[in-house]
């Protein structure tokens, strides 16, 4: 009889099921939204409703431009699989929730080396109140993202910046200043 899968691999499961309808030429990605251990909602990688998507165009931008990945995202016709299952879910069922993210490189079949949020739809998903991402990155275990975690990374990043900035423009060194 084989193993029974626990809990965090069967959310992951059905979202490597929803990537499959991703319309992107690079990637595919499914997100699963679980409270209470009931699917809240769904999404994959896609066009906008009514929007041609890269599928049906048999063409992508970002590939043809050679786009880098995590650049240049208003050059894709895609809405992310987190935003959309964000976007078809109310906010009282995402508080609380963990997401399952599950990606596929189209050109292997393979999933992707590096599965996890781009900086806007970790916005997206600190915004929805979701509490834990769930991904598997290829040849490794399961690994458990915190959206509590990317919010003290942005504070300490604009904390740095904004230090980098008064430096710049020369704020007076306090050290110089006691002998005046």
């Amino acid at each position: 009889m084989r193993e029974r899968p626990g809990k965090d691999q069967y959310y992951l499961n059905i979202a490597r099921e929803v990537c499959r309808r991703g319309t992107c030429l690079r990637r595919q990605y499914g997100a699963v939204i679980v409270k209470d251990d009931q699917i809240v909602a769904t999404g994959y990688a896609g066009a906008p409703r009514g929007v041609a998507n890269c599928v049906d165009l048999g063409v992508c931008l970002r590939e043809e431009l050679a786009v880098p990945p995590g650049e240049r995202y208003e050059l894709c016709r895609s809405v992310h699989a987190e935003m959309n299952a964000v976007l078809h879910a109310a906010r009282e069922r995402t508080l609380g929730a963990v997401m399952y993210l599950f990606g596929l490189e189209v050109s292997t079949g393979q999933p992707t080396a590096n599965p996890e949020p781009c900086q806007l739809c970790r916005r997206v998903i600190i915004n929805a109140g979701i509490d834990r991402v769930v991904v598997e990155p290829a040849g490794q275990p399961l690994k458990s993202l915190y959206p509590a975690d990317w919010i003290q990374e942005e504070n300490q990043e604009a904390k740095r910046r904004m230090a980098a900035r008064a430096a710049k423009a020369g704020a007076p060194d306090r050290e110089g200043e006691e002998g005046r």
